[in-house]
């Protein structure tokens, strides 16, 4: 497929994100890391985790400040000595770019890097194209890079991208006419987004970028490790073990919706033909009812009545299912569910599961802690938006995960 645009008209070709590029040294991603993960935390703190020296953690910290990393926060006093001074990670330090591709939508955000969103954009479409997607960043990319000041323009660290590895996949399931969605199968999209601006790209299976949001800006801090469950129009998922999103082999760890479950016929069937929101959607359609809030409207869905009843009593029986099928193989403290739906509804897919649960024989499992996840429905995202941060900045570089062989 030829490209959309030469890289002579490539977005912000003659500012990039130079000053963004260097690697950090290991230290400065650890005390980034730290600081990221505990908020404010003076220096003699830091020295005292990181076991440097006072010298050697002011060196640090100088070198961060100077580049415009950190910044000092409100003096905290303290009943002896001298007022402590935290540290605080600096919002415009640096920013990237968070591209999400779904089979319903796009989404299109500018972060800082506290992991705010300073704007996003989104698109929605009966079935995405690539051409549609590239046409949707080129005009998206000018408008959310426009808000900021010249000056911090150069603090783009990258594009981050959030999508199924296999966008064309399991077509029939949302009557997708083949010959469209077929265009997928052999685009390229990081040499395409390569073509179209000066940022460095990366890119992530959507589910497992969603994990690594959870792990960062979720629950992560609470566990060492977790199973992790997205339930998108298709669920999928990831595994964290020791603080790190665990790729895999080939990076298709944590790939929850090709787990084998029972299906209503009581025949074997994926998981994702069990617990995706397509299920819904069709529940819908048989009876008449417009399913186009569910993505349209992820955070506030219609009352869908009897059907999301039904569909969130099934998807819970699958969903205890496979978090006793992964705590069989890993031990993990908590299994956490989220997905692109309203809170209300996270709440009582979660509740069921905890029911469901309850109701299986779990001789030999220690039953793990069912919780929601905090992120929401930008997970996905914001987990693309991290990536770039990852590469330069932070300490745990298994969130970059092993791309698609």
């Amino acid at each position: 497929m030829p490209n959309a645009n030469s890289a002579k008209s490539k977005v912000l070709d003659p500012i990039g994100g130079a000053n963004q590029s260097r690697l950090r040294a290991y230290n400065e991603r650890l005390v980034l890391s730290i600081i990221r993960r505990q908020g404010g935390i003076a220096k003699s703190e830091l020295a005292r985790r990181t076991r440097l020296t006072a010298q050697s953690m002011s060196v640090i910290i100088r070198s961060l400040e100077k580049d415009g990393l950190l910044l000092r926060g409100e003096p905290q006093r303290g009943k002896v000595g001298q007022p402590s001074i935290p540290m605080l990670l600096n919002p415009d330090g640096v920013f990237t770019i968070g591209l999400e591709v779904e089979r319903r939508r796009v989404d299109l955000v500018l972060m800082d890097f506290q992991g705010e969103i300073r704007q996003s954009l989104h698109e929605t479409y009966t079935h995405p194209r690539p051409s549609d997607i590239l046409a949707f960043v080129r005009s998206g990319l000018k408008e959310l890079i426009g808000i900021l000041p010249l000056s911090k323009r150069t603090r783009i660290a990258g594009i981050g991208v959030a999508m199924p590895f296999e966008l064309w996949s399991w077509l029939e399931k949302v009557g997708a006419p083949h010959g469209e969605m077929e265009e997928w199968r052999n685009f390229d999209m990081k040499s395409e987004l390569g073509e179209l601006c000066v940022f460095p790209v990366f890119i992530q299976n959507d589910a497992t970028a969603a994990c690594g949001a959870e792990l960062v800006f979720g629950r992560g801090s609470e566990f060492d490790d977790f199973v992790y469950f997205f339930i998108g129009s298709f669920i999928g998922g990831g595994v964290v073990l020791n603080h790190n999103v665990f790729p895999g082999r080939s990076g298709n760890a944590g790939a929850l919706g090709s787990m084998p479950v029972i299906g209503a016929d009581g025949k074997p069937a994926q998981l994702i033909e069990q617990a995706s929101i397509y299920v819904l959607e069709n529940m819908l359609r048989e009876k008449g009812i417009d399913p186009s809030p569910l993505w349209l409207r992820p955070d506030e869905w219609d009352d869908f009545g009897d059907c999301l009843e039904v569909w969130i009593t099934g998807i819970s029986k699958h969903l205890a299912m496979a978090i006793v099928a992964s705590c069989s193989v890993i031990d993990f403290r908590a299994a956490i569910i989220d997905g692109a739906f309203p809170v209300d509804v996270r709440k009582r897919i979660v509740d069921a599961t905890v029911a469901a649960l309850a109701e299986l024989d779990l001789q030999g499992v220690n039953t793990p802690m069912i919780l929601p996840g905090e992120v929401g429905n930008g997970a996905r995202v914001i987990g693309g938006a991290s990536l770039p941060l990852f590469v330069h900045y932070l300490l745990d570089q298994n969130i970059l995960f092993k791309e698609a062989l």
